[in-house]
């Protein structure tokens, strides 16, 4: 038997709520991927918009290293 993906739980007073529209083809693919997972679309969301910052500064950190 799978176990679902551990779930962090986020406390309400460190989040901020956000509304974000999606084209109807990437919401399809979100939703696939949350299926899979067995989470929920909002917590797909997150995780690639962490990974997406966490990728972004590391960008900005090499670039100030080279310069």
């Amino acid at each position: 038997m799978r176990h679902p993906i551990s779930k962090p739980r986020l406390r309400t007073s460190d989040v901020t709520r956000a509304s974000v529209s999606f084209p109807s083809d990437v919401y399809a693919e979100i939703e696939k991927i949350a299926a899979s997972k067995k989470v929920s679309v909002a917590w797909v969301v997150r995780e690639a918009a962490e990974r997406y910052v966490t990728q972004q500064w590391a960008s900005v950190a090499d670039r100030e290293e080279r310069a």
